[in-house]
């Protein structure tokens, strides 16, 4: 374990010894274990605390005090609940979770990933600060257990106990290849391209009609990575493989890496990609999507009417729709697969007993037909405005916190244009998609140095350095194996040999995607 990551669970269990990390004054109980007396119920109201990550979301980030929003109180109203809404900014999160398990003031709810070891969690699973589910959730929430896939749950449970209750993903290939169909039609494109050459030919007949950026880059590749897919060799945390009986990060295929890094250098090179890609933050990103200057993309599937409504109020015509992302020499390709949890809701272990029914009773009715249909049908199916369209966002996606995040099924099923993209769910996206190995607990090779360790959609900063000179043309893309070497110098060939350790122990890591399974 990483020495800070040590000494922030020392300073969170120091100072929640004291009573102080349930939010409640330090009134807290001692948690419930199996076998023991059922937790007394409140009367009136649950009263509890709870952190959420902002994720971006305007309505969120915008409002003065998100606990007077007239869409909480609401669900309060339907939940029997009291809520403190405590806002982690999306921006640093890893760093104010990492601050808060330090101080010790934990509220009784806290959003994380779908994940026991996640690094905004800080160690806090295995050092006991949540709350053992199992039973619990038996006795009180029978509708969670029975509407989240077991995937979902598997991926909060650490030794046979859930620690949380997660957001699930049904679809894991969710990112989807995004394209302005008026514009392929204004080209005289009448067949959807499929390999990567094909692909180019239609981002240079956009250039041709004038449209000023044809494929929309961003900073550090990430929603910009769809080539990288093509060529299977996205360098991120899931993306480990098996070669010769050895496990290795899929980059380290460098013949393939270096065609990947050439697309780009192509586009970069043919005024294809936005010459400052690299510094495209994701709201610079979105704005010039919006004011309808780009012409191929990437982003999750499931937010393409909102885009859409959004981009007609600068572009009355335009269309997008979503094609089958290009595919490189083995005929495949597609975004990164998604793990079966999205964000996941842990439960302070100091909390006092009697609002525990309340909280799972909370979640509980989430997953029901009725809060489905509250969340996503009260307000309009079909928003005209940004106003309208961040607030339908906020209420069906940010206060709904347990659901299929995968998409909204009475929202899409509502409209025809709706119905139509269910149906990219159904045909193009289970289709796509790049899986591999993940190494649950993560190595801690890769924490003792940050620079050599990818996120989940994001390449090891070292890595980061050497592509984007490379696009630009600062170093040469026959020089990947060098880049590769730079990785193993400065930890990589420890990952490698605790990867493999884990690998052969057949324990510590997960087989993503159905062709991930041959390494079973």
């Amino acid at each position: 374990m990483k020495k800070w990551m040590a000494c922030t669970i020392a300073a969170a269990l120091a100072v929640g010894a004291a009573g102080c990390g349930s939010g409640d004054g330090g009134k807290s109980a001692e948690a419930p274990k199996a076998g023991s007396d059922a937790p007394n119920t409140q009367q009136g109201p649950t009263k509890f605390s709870i952190s959420m990550r902002t994720l971006n979301f305007d309505y969120v980030e915008k409002a003065a005090n998100l606990n007077d929003d007239k869409w909480v109180k609401e669900l309060e109203k339907k939940t029997n609940t009291d809520l403190d809404i405590r806002l982690v900014p999306h921006a640093d999160f890893e760093k104010k979770m990492v601050q808060m398990f330090a101080t010790g003031d934990i509220p009784d709810v806290v959003q994380a990933g779908a994940g026991t070891s996640g690094k905004e969690l800080a160690g806090s699973v295995q050092a006991g600060i949540f709350l053992e589910l199992n039973d619990l959730l038996k006795q009180y929430a029978p509708n969670l257990l029975k509407a989240i896939p077991q995937a979902a749950w598997d991926e909060v449970t650490l030794n046979g106990k859930i620690y949380a209750i997660p957001e699930f993903i049904s679809q894991p290939s969710r990112r989807a290849t995004w394209v302005r169909e008026d514009l392929m039609k204004k080209a005289g494109i009448t067949k959807d391209p499929k390999t990567v050459d094909e692909y180019l030919d239609m981002l240079r007949a956009f250039k041709k009609i004038g449209v000023e950026h044809p494929f929309m880059g961003r900073q550090d590749f990430k929603y910009a990575d769809i080539f990288f897919g093509a060529y299977d060799v996205y360098p991120y945390l899931s993306q480990f493989e098996v070669v010769d009986g050895k496990v290795q990060p899929k980059f380290f295929d460098s013949e393939n890496m270096q065609k990947a890094l050439q697309t780009y250098k192509t586009m970069f090179d043919e005024g294809l990609i936005n010459k400052e890609f690299a510094t495209i933050n994701p709201t610079n990103f979105k704005n010039i999507i919006l004011s309808g200057k780009a012409g191929m993309w990437e982003m999750n599937a499931q937010e393409l009417l909102q885009w859409e409504t959004q981009l007609k109020q600068s572009v009355p015509d335009a269309k997008i729709k979503i094609i089958p992302s290009p595919v490189g020499p083995d005929g495949k390709g597609g975004g990164y697969l998604y793990s079966s949890g999205a964000r996941a809701y842990f439960i302070n272990s100091k909390i006092d007993k009697s609002k525990i029914p309340g909280i799972l009773k909370f979640f509980d009715w989430q997953v029901t037909e009725e809060a489905d249909k509250w969340f996503d049908l009260t307000l309009p199916i079909e928003p005209k405005t940004d106003a309208e369209v961040s607030e339908q966002r906020y209420l069906s996606g940010f206060l709904h916190m347990v659901k299929d995040d995968a998409y909204r099924k009475q929202i899409l099923n509502a409209t025809e244009p709706g119905k139509e993209l269910v149906k990219t769910f159904e045909t193009i996206l289970p289709n796509e998609g790049r899986g591999g190995i993940e190494f649950d607990p993560v190595l801690a090779a890769m924490q003792k140095n940050t620079d050599i360790a990818p996120l989940s959609d994001t390449a090891p900063p070292v890595l980061i350095a050497h592509m984007v000179k490379m696009v630009y043309g600062k170093e040469p893309i026959s020089d990947w194996p060098r880049a590769i070497e730079e990785w193993k110098s400065k930890g990589g060939n420890d990952v490698l040999k605790e990867a493999n350790e884990r690998f052969q122990s057949k324990s510590g890591y997960k087989l993503r995607g159905p062709e991930a399974q041959k390494w079973k």
